[in-house]
């Protein structure tokens, strides 16, 4: 019944450690000897996920990905752009100077310059850890206004984020679309680009209908695909809102989670 599983990987595919379980990955790899397509979605770039794609062995031109929340749509080998929803450097400069008055430090992707940011920070610091990529310091007022931006994120600890989130205008989320992958990470991207969209094309281009779709996450930027799955997986360890959207729930992701839901619903053990 079911044809593609779309997983997030921090908080679902990982468990604490940042590591797949074997469970999950003789899971992952008895679905696609069945001739299931699995995929990772996360807001992180390909680098930050090109180690978890070579241990599942999901690394050929006939393996996709979703990086920066699906404002990217690739294939791994050929690293083939097939669907790409991005901002321009005056958004970049606009959230910026919002981020400054807010009290929160920002930092963005450029396809040109990597992960960049006008000041560095713990959070920022944190993100270029766990993707394996270096942080360049840059005044935003240097970008050009048309360069090419992949994503915004307006990053501080997490009291100090939900402070600024409360004042964001609500013209803000006319322009963009708005999620929060951690309770430290604000991530704002083209308004057409959300992982459900990015799914959405994806199985179009498979071939694949919604309903034969699972998608599985944690948190507020896995919303947009738990809804548009015909199977909407939260995990035992998501916040409360992405539980209340889901069709199931499994066990956390330090309890093979992923596994399990494979193991149920597509491998019928």
């Amino acid at each position: 019944m079911y044809k593609l599983v779309a997983l997030d990987m921090d908080g679902t595919l990982l468990n604490s450690q940042k590591e797949i379980s074997a469970r999950t990955k003789q899971a992952i790899k008895d679905a696609r000897e069945q001739g299931v397509h699995v995929v990772l979605a996360s807001g992180r770039p390909l680098e930050g996920m090109a180690d978890y794609l070579a241990q599942l062995g999901m690394t050929s031109n006939d393996d996709y990905v979703l990086s920066y929340n699906a404002s990217l749509v690739q294939r791994v080998a050929s690293k083939e752009i097939i669907r790409k929803q991005i901002m321009k450097g005056s958004d970049a400069k606009n959230i910026a100077s919002l981020g400054h008055d807010l009290g929160v430090f920002v930092h963005a992707f450029s396809p040109a310059r990597g992960l960049i940011t006008p000041q560095n920070n713990t959070y920022t610091q944190h993100e270029s850890t766990i993707n394996g990529v270096e942080v360049t310091e840059i005044d935003f007022a240097e970008l050009d206004n048309d360069e090419e931006i992949i994503k915004v994120m307006m990053v501080a600890d997490p009291e100090v984020l939900s402070a600024a989130i409360a004042q964001l205008p609500e013209s803000l989320y006319e322009q963009y679309t708005i999620v929060q992958s951690a309770p430290f990470f604000l991530e704002l991207l083209n308004p057409k680009s959300n992982k459900g969209a990015g799914v959405a094309m994806l199985a179009e281009h498979l071939g694949i209908e919604a309903s034969e779709v699972i998608c599985m996450g944690d948190a507020g930027n896995d919303h947009h695909m738990i809804k548009y799955a015909g199977l909407g997986v939260a995990m035992g360890n998501a916040t409360e809102d992405t539980k209340a959207l889901a069709n199931h729930i499994t066990s956390s992701n330090d309890d093979d989670g992923v596994a399990l839901v494979i193991e149920e619903f597509i491998l019928k053990k």
